[in-house]
């Protein structure tokens, strides 16, 4: 398995440099904005091109390199260190991994523990003793989720969950949470201004209320955004939900529309005619969609199934069963890998995979940036 990432590298979470290196914060675009997919790059090679798990928050990115002896890597903005990728001392051992701005967390057989990333202290802010999953040895749940709760980004971060709600999944912006059940039901609760609870309004909820519109269709994965929230039901089809200002939902944005012609029309001479310019405006009238408070079944072309999903700030990355990658949203840092920094409303393959004969397996988006790990063709096929 290889991992390769693309978009927002102020802080080296992609690849270094000289002045990043030095930890100095990069300003130079060809550091910034990686818009081409590069391969990632560790201290521990085996971090990134063995069995791995990715995770990322806006500057800093996790590697969680899995085997009998295994460690975390971090990459990105250090307040004591170089900006280079390094193991982390206390992970070995490590089971399952979680970063914030402000936390990492990590999750091993018999514990888990939160450290403060803003700090070197000796012990963790937080920790909890889990008793060992009977058939594995790793711990019995998946982070964000704790035995009766979950982690929080910021403290207090051990919140309980109602033991009613059967967790199986949990997914965490900064201010609302997705959880999925283990029936396939799934749950919102937070802020819902954007509508990114999928209730159908902008009322925010206190406590876990389950979306009403996806009842009856059970769903096998749950992503969010900053303010998006997304599932795939079982049978790989997408449904979006939330603020689709930058086009994140995959769904027609007339402000990225409008930036997007003003864009062209700087482009091309204004050469067409008032007369040409009235009957394009009579062919269609499209309808933008701004906030979509309800889930939306996203049309992904050509016609596929969804394996898993994965939403930055305000872009989506999605996987097929195929190998194949989709991103859509906000692009001005390069996070689609469309190799420009053009946002899109509409789910676009990223050529550069397929182009390289290379099958994708999973998909993790930072705030500003994506991560994806792939395979040679032929060893998926194998």
């Amino acid at each position: 398995m290889r991992w390769f990432g693309f978009g927002f590298n102020a802080f080296g979470q992609i690849y270094v440099r000289e002045k990043l290196l030095k930890g100095e914060y990069s300003d130079a675009a060809e550091d910034v904005k990686v818009s081409s997919p590069t391969e990632l790059c560790s201290q521990l090679d085996c971090c990134v091109r063995n069995e791995c798990q990715t995770q990322a928050s806006w500057s800093r990115r996790a590697s969680l390199h899995l085997n009998s002896d295994s460690c975390v890597c971090l990459a990105g903005f250090d307040s004591s260190e170089s900006c280079n990728a390094r193991p982390v001392t206390r992970s070995r051992g490590c089971k399952d991994v979680l970063i914030s701005e402000s936390f990492l967390t990590l999750a091993f057989s018999d514990r888990i523990e939160s450290w403060d990333l803003q700090k070197q202290e000796e012990t963790p802010s937080w920790s909890m003793e889990i008793k060992p999953h009977p058939e594995s040895s790793g711990p019995c749940v998946t982070l964000p989720l704790a035995p009766g709760g979950y982690i929080a980004p910021l403290p207090p971060l051990y919140r309980p969950l109602s033991p009613h709600l059967r967790a199986k999944r949990l997914a965490l912006s900064s201010e609302h949470a997705v959880l999925l059940g283990a029936s396939g039901a799934v749950y919102t609760w937070g802020l819902g201004s954007h509508g990114q609870l999928g209730h159908g309004d902008l009322a925010s909820e206190e406590k876990p209320r389950i979306v009403e519109a996806l009842w009856g269709m059970p769903m096998s994965h749950v992503a969010t955004g900053g303010w998006h929230s997304v599932s795939i039901s079982d049978g790989g089809d997408l449904y979006v939900w939330g603020w689709n200002e930058s086009g994140q939902l995959g769904l027609p944005s007339r402000g990225l529309r409008k930036a997007l012609q003003q864009q062209s029309s700087q482009q091309e001479d204004a050469s067409t005619s008032p007369a040409e310019e009235s009957k394009e405006g009579e062919k269609h009238e499209e309808v933008f969609i701004s906030i979509q408070a309800f889930p939306a079944l996203l049309d992904v072309t050509p016609p596929c199934e969804i394996r898993t999903v994965s939403c930055g700030c305000r872009h989506t990355a999605a996987v097929t069963t195929k190998g194949d990658l989709y991103t859509w949203g906000w692009g001005d840092y390069g996070q689609l890998g469309q190799q420009n920094l053009l946002s899109s409303d509409e789910p676009q393959r990223v050529e550069f995979f397929r182009e390289q004969q290379m099958h994708v397996t999973d998909v993790v988006c930072g705030a500003w940036n994506t991560f994806a790990a792939v395979v040679e063709e032929e060893v998926a096929c194998s």
